[in-house]
């Protein structure tokens, strides 16, 4: 009998223009565009496996090893309805196919990173979900095609469609028809942007994105502002920046975005409070590591960026990348060897962490061990990417193969 099954995985995408605000919640339209870049799916990634088959009763989903609710008109039972309507229109055009969309499907997902931690899980969750059904049903369709599903699980979900750096429009139809993923620039237009990722918690958010951002929405004069005055010009900004392979005014642009989107969340009615000592210490480090460069006649050499938790991006040519882990580890001791996929710092290893010439260290005081987790060197990445046999996470009777 045959067996339809297709696995794909999905990278994490960090936002340096950041989506906050939805002017249709159910549709998951944004009140303005955003613009990030996608990480390596070598060190972060969401692995997804799809099955149709007449047997199944139900449409089921495994995370991490848990059922998973499929709500009824829930976001997740939205994607997988709009893929089996896509399904159903190929197989009306072919009609020798096999009539998947009438099966019920079975779903198993992984992450390699925690959950809900501020590292865009549901971006990269519900990329991979629909890349993975995509592959199972044969759809001819484009990434740009695909994001308008995928932004309906998750807003930021339709950016982790492309690799490189990506550019959400916020459309204006209120279908949400125009409201879709774009490729500003291909990872091999700028491969050499790295991103060292400083987990300070792996806890679950406080205030979720979902339910901070409506608040946002319905309270922050300054978010009003943001929309008309000032993303416009910064989508604009930051795009000749990638293609000009500018860092400096990447950095700024980034920088700047991060920091005012942390201003909406307080200006937020009751204010949302997603950084911490210990993000605040980041963002001093960062911009001392700047200062020097910058009175010696440089430019800027790295850029932070948080989105809706406490842990830090710091976006960085790689060249750098060698004295930004030696400053965060200087200054966030850490319990665990720094893993160096990288190869930067030889068999020695990073030690007690350094910082440059001219570096005024009472910037920050130096935490103790665990303030900061764990630190994740990754890089630009690619998009999605479909998968052998091998590395499927359904055994041969359709469910999680550690409970097959």
């Amino acid at each position: 009998m045959a067996v339809y099954q297709a696995t794909a995985s999905a990278p994490v995408n960090i936002a340096c223009i950041k989506y906050w605000g939805k002017r249709d919640t159910k549709l998951i339209l944004p009140t303005n565009s955003s613009l990030s870049v996608t990480l390596d799916q070598d060190h972060l990634r969401s692995t997804t496996t799809s099955r149709a088959d007449p047997s199944f009763t139900k449409d089921r989903l495994w995370l991490n090893g848990t059922e998973d609710e499929i709500k009824a008109g829930g976001r997740l039972a939205t994607c997988i309805s709009e893929m089996k309507r896509m399904r159903k229109e190929y197989e009306d055009q072919n009609p020798n196919e096999p009539k998947l969309s009438d099966f019920y499907v079975h779903i198993c997902s992984r992450n390699n990173f925690p959950t809900a931690a501020g590292l865009a899980s549901s971006a990269s969750g519900f990329a991979a979900l629909v890349s993975s059904l995509a592959a199972l049903y044969k759809l001819p369709a484009s990434p740009s095609k695909l994001s308008l599903i995928a932004r309906q699980g998750s807003g930021s979900a339709c950016r982790s469609l492309f690799g490189g750096f990506v550019a959400w429009e916020q459309g204006t139809s209120p279908d949400g028809s125009d409201s879709f993923a774009v490729e500003v620039a291909p990872r091999e237009h700028w491969p050499d942007i790295h991103a060292l990722i400083c987990v300070v918690s792996d806890d679950k958010k406080g205030t979720s994105s979902t339910s901070g951002m409506q608040r946002t929405v319905e309270t922050s004069a300054l978010l009003q502002h943001r929309i008309k005055h000032v993303v416009p010009e910064r989508m604009r900004a930051i795009s000749e920046a990638i293609k000009a392979r500018d860092f400096d005014a990447f950095a700024r642009i980034t920088m700047q975005d991060s920091n005012q989107f942390h201003a909406v969340a307080l200006d937020t009615e009751p204010p949302i409070f997603y950084m911490n000592d210990v993000s605040r210490a980041i963002i001093a480090l960062v911009v001392e590591y700047n200062r020097v460069s910058v009175e010696a006649g440089g430019k800027l050499k790295a850029a932070y960026t948080y989105d809706a938790g406490p842990n830090a991006v710091i976006y960085a040519p790689k060249e750098n990348l060698r004295e930004i882990v030696e400053m965060i580890v200087k200054y966030f001791p850490q319990a665990d060897p720094f893993k160096d996929p990288f190869g930067l710092f030889g068999a020695a290893g990073v030690t007690e962490g350094g910082v440059i010439p001219g570096f005024n260290t009472a910037v920050a005081k130096q935490f103790e061990v665990g303030a900061v987790k764990n630190l994740i060197h990754t890089r630009v990445g690619d998009g999605p990417r479909v998968l052998g046999a091998e590395e499927a996470l359904l055994g041969a009777e359709g469910f999680p193969k550690s409970i097959s």
